[in-house]
């Protein structure tokens, strides 16, 4: 499931990238289908890393990238383990919604982006997420789950606060709303859901095949129902005086 539209930018030969929360390496194996790019994926848990490792393995041993390089690790977004204006782009893909210090989250991630280079977050959508934990607090009340409901406004300052410009947004994934809500409403953890299961095989069906029609129907409801909320920032040049 992507959640970052990756044709709208501009990704060169010699690019480093980072995944920030690369999960089990969703959009860490994507990127790595750029010419010649660095890719790092990084993320707290220890078996989603070395999920993300053995995807992006996998891709490498099918030819599915573009010679370029990766490498995964573990690691925590409050402390980096990166020197300054280290990477060209950084994705935050479903990350800030589990951290408590959100406003240090974004600190680091803005420290490690060059300066002109491109940051990507993405954060479930208000109302939609809003409608989960109305239906449900197992929703958000596991060990690491939704600390906090972001408006846009509020999710926006946080980077821009920290020298970063939104330049676009958009909506992504409304077929998975429902379904949530769906899930939610029987109870998260509940297995023999047949509702719930078999929703759950046409998103996988949906994932993997990407029929016309429902990619036509993602679009045409993501301004309504898509369940994420997806920002394009710039990190600003600061000219210096004398240089």
């Amino acid at each position: 499931m992507i959640t970052v539209d990756f044709n709208s930018l501009r990704i060169s030969p010699g690019d480093r990238i980072l995944d920030m929360g690369c999960g089990s390496g969703r959009h860490a194996c994507r990127v790595n289908e750029f010419e010649k790019v660095t890719v790092i994926g990084v993320d707290a848990s220890f078996d989603d890393v070395r999920e993300a490792r053995g995807r992006l393995m996998y891709h490498e041993a099918i030819g599915a990238h573009g010679g370029g390089s990766w490498g995964c690790a573990v690691g925590n977004i409050l402390a980096l383990p990166f020197p300054e204006a280290s990477f060209d782009l950084v994705i935050c893909a479903e990350v800030m919604e589990h951290i408590p210090d959100d406003a240090r989250a974004a600190e680091q991630v803005m420290r490690v982006l060059k300066p002109g280079g491109t940051l990507v977050v993405s954060v479930p959508r208000f109302y939609p997420e809003k409608i989960c934990w109305k239906l449900s607090k197992a929703y958000y009340s596991v060990s690491g789950g939704h600390v906090r409901i972001y408006r846009k406004d509020r999710i926006k300052s946080l980077f821009e606060n920290n020298g970063a410009k939104c330049q676009a947004a958009h909506f992504a994934h409304s077929l998975h709303t429902p379904f949530w809500w769906l899930k939610c409403l029987v109870g998260p953890d509940r297995k023999d859901s047949p509702a719930v299961n078999l929703y759950h095989r046409l998103l996988t069906w949906d994932i993997m095949k990407k029929p016309k029609i429902t990619r036509f129907m993602d679009n045409l409801l993501n301004p309504v129902l898509g369940k994420s909320l997806v920002l394009y920032f710039k990190k600003k040049i600061i000219s210096r005086p004398g240089l």
